[in-house]
């Protein structure tokens, strides 16, 4: 038998010639073990102990009701989905009834031929075997789940302690929520002040999902934080996108790519530069007007040597910038549909003219509301940065 299961009889019966009779019976038969139980007190425990794949069982013993001893082997834990024979001395088709209705899953009149009680020992026995089987492939199935779904919360929490604090104080001020999908994408973001005088803000989203997806965002992250991108200027958003398409082609990357978002701004200037590498366009609100910053370029690790522009735009007075990956937009709606793209710029080009400090957190109730659930299937992530 698969995983070393063999067909176990376990025979309750008080008659010391009926238990011989089944033992020769089985006695040439390769694979089978048999265990014979004379004291119908004693079965429960025998076949605890025993692990049988298949019991056969007499209706008529002294002390016990055969039908209350079917009632006991479905009431205990082990036994109550082995397949039971019961057996009797003739056809009756009352008490065959009843002892079907309390969980018998056979009845023989004993005993037939040689044949007849081997092929019904095998057919039930083989049938709880692969019950079994199926069940412990369903339990590692379970557990394989449970460890996965374990190591995705691990790096979940790890991209998330990787996240900046928010900025409250100084010439700009940010603020973000990150909710990770129930797989964990590749989002990460950040900002951080390259030098006095200029600081560095950017979202990036990893293709597909679970812990490659992350660590390689953590990666392309880490390159960024450190100021580590090779020769390319920190504040030059064209340089540093160019350096990482160099750095994360997909061919060396288990076939992901990423999309990223990355701007520099300069406060004595009130000037953004900016550079978007086939990521969703940020939303800026300068001035009375909602830009789209956005570019041609394709993702990070598609294309080879290919350069990427740096484009700049002048900022108003109180300018509000809004960068997001697409796990904020590409919803399913409760009835099916899918969140059209221009509802989603409608709906934020409107929040960013007139929402307070609960924009990101508004968006996100509403996103929840369109799908009709907690958990996204993406990422969420967003950042709302004020100048």
């Amino acid at each position: 038998m698969a995983d070393g299961l063999a067909i176990k009889v376990l025979l309750v019966d008080d008659q010391a010639m009926v238990g011989e009779a089944v033992r020769k019976m089985v006695a040439d038969e390769p694979g089978i073990e048999f265990r014979f139980c004379p004291d119908p007190a004693a079965a429960i425990d025998a076949a605890n102990e025993f692990r049988p794949t298949v019991i056969l069982q007499d209706l008529v013993m002294p002390d016990i009701d055969g039908l209350q001893l079917v009632r006991y082997f479905r009431a205990n834990a082990v036994t109550r989905e082995t397949p039971l024979v019961v057996l009797s001395s003739k056809e009756e088709p009352t008490t065959k009834a009843k002892a079907f209705a309390l969980g018998a899953n056979d009845y023989m009149v004993k005993l037939p031929d040689k044949l007849e009680v081997v092929a019904r020992i095998k057919y039930h026995s083989l049938g709880y075997i692969h019950l079994l089987e199926r069940n412990e492939a369903y339990r590692q199935l379970a557990e394989t789940q449970r460890e996965m779904a374990a190591e995705l919360a691990r790096a979940a929490r790890y991209v998330q302690s990787l996240l900046p604090a928010p900025l409250t104080s100084g010439p700009v001020r940010a603020a973000w929520k990150f909710v990770p999908s129930s797989q964990l994408a590749g989002d990460m973001f950040g900002y951080h002040w390259i030098d006095k005088k200029h600081l560095a803000i950017y979202l990036l989203d990893v293709s597909g999902h679970g812990v490659g997806s992350a660590l390689l965002a953590v990666s392309a992250a880490n390159v960024l934080a450190a100021g580590t991108a090779g020769t390319a200027d920190p504040r030059d958003p064209g340089a540093v996108v160019t350096h990482l398409n160099g750095m994360f082609q997909m061919d060396r990357q288990d076939g992901k790519y990423f999309t990223i978002w990355y701007g520099v701004y300069k406060p004595a200037t009130r000037s953004l530069a900016y550079c978007n590498a086939g990521h969703p366009p940020a939303l800026l609100f300068s001035g009375g007007e909602l830009h789209q910053l956005e570019a041609d370029a394709p993702a990070v690790g598609m294309v080879p040597e290919l350069p990427f522009e740096t484009r700049t735009i002048t900022l108003a007075d109180g300018a509000r910038l809004l960068v997001f990956s697409d796990g904020t937009m590409e919803l399913e709606q409760a009835n099916g549909e899918m969140w059209s793209f221009a509802d989603f710029m409608t709906r934020l080009g409107s929040e960013l003219a007139t929402a307070g400090d609960d924009l990101i957190q508004r968006h996100l109730d509403h996103a929840r509301g369109l799908m009709g659930r907690e958990a996204f299937t993406d990422d969420f992530s967003m950042l709302d940065v004020r100048f």
